[in-house]
């Protein structure tokens, strides 16, 4: 276990916040069957690529905010600065909490000077690759070190937060202190760790000890047997760190 207890993200959210839902399926209307059957369970859900070219995807996004409902928008926005801006600025009138921006700094600060009241998070290195990959791609880094150079450049260029694996989450929070969101991916409870193309993952009580500010769970959750019940224990677990 990890042993980061002065780590634990002092910001004012309510815990039952802290658990994204990745709602990874095929289709909105899976998806809308998918919250409904979750019900009080989860109250922040994000949206990702599959979702997004299945059809009806900023209808979801109104029915999610019609509801009270948290929404993040996992689109990764990657391409010129100005096309980036255009398409954060159309999104902040969504509704939408969080999204996603992947690049240089060109792009980043773009998104940031058109995000209004949506939380811009920078995409540090994707929990689906590991050192081996990161050599095969040319970096002369480890992992770590491209986390927090790329986080450092995003904070300083306005972005509300980062996404990175809970492996990089303590250097990020030591380092950074609690001016940025950590968002956690790749969580794989210890009794429901599928095998899958997650390299970098953590477990939840890990994750947060380590200073995620949320954590992103998805197929431990809709994939399970009772999603209802899977939800709620790790809802339980979140409540055992935070309810105090």
């Amino acid at each position: 276990m990890v042993a980061y207890r002065g780590l634990l993200s002092n910001k004012p959210i309510p815990p039952d916040e802290r658990l994204i839902l990745a709602l990874d399926v095929p289709s909105p209307e899976q998806a809308w069957q998918l919250v409904t059957r979750l019900g009080s369970r989860v109250r922040f859900y994000k949206l990702g690529l599959e979702l997004f070219m299945a059809g009806g995807y900023f209808e979801l996004i109104a029915a999610l905010r019609g509801r009270g409902l948290r929404v993040f928008v996992d689109l990764k926005f990657f391409d010129v600065p100005q096309t980036v801006s255009s398409a954060v600025r159309q999104l902040a009138a969504r509704g939408a909490d969080f999204c996603t921006v992947h690049g240089n700094d060109a792009i980043l600060q773009a998104a940031c000077a058109a995000k209004e009241d949506l939380r811009v998070l920078a995409v540090t290195v994707l929990t689906s690759l590991d050192q081996g990959d990161m050599n095969a791609l040319g970096f002369q880094t480890d992992v770590s070190s491209l986390v927090l150079s790329r986080a450092q450049r995003a904070l300083a260029l306005g972005c509300d937060g980062v996404i990175s694996s809970g492996l990089e989450a303590a250097r990020l929070r030591t380092d950074l202190g609690d001016r940025l969101l950590i968002v956690v991916p790749g969580i794989r409870p210890v009794l429901n760790r599928p095998i899958d193309d997650q390299k970098r993952t953590m477990d939840v009580e890990d994750a947060f000890r380590a200073g995620a500010d949320h954590i992103v769970v998805g197929r431990p959750i809709h994939a399970a047997a009772d999603p209802c019940a899977a939800a709620e224990e790790i809802q339980n677990r979140i409540a055992a760190l935070f309810d105090r």
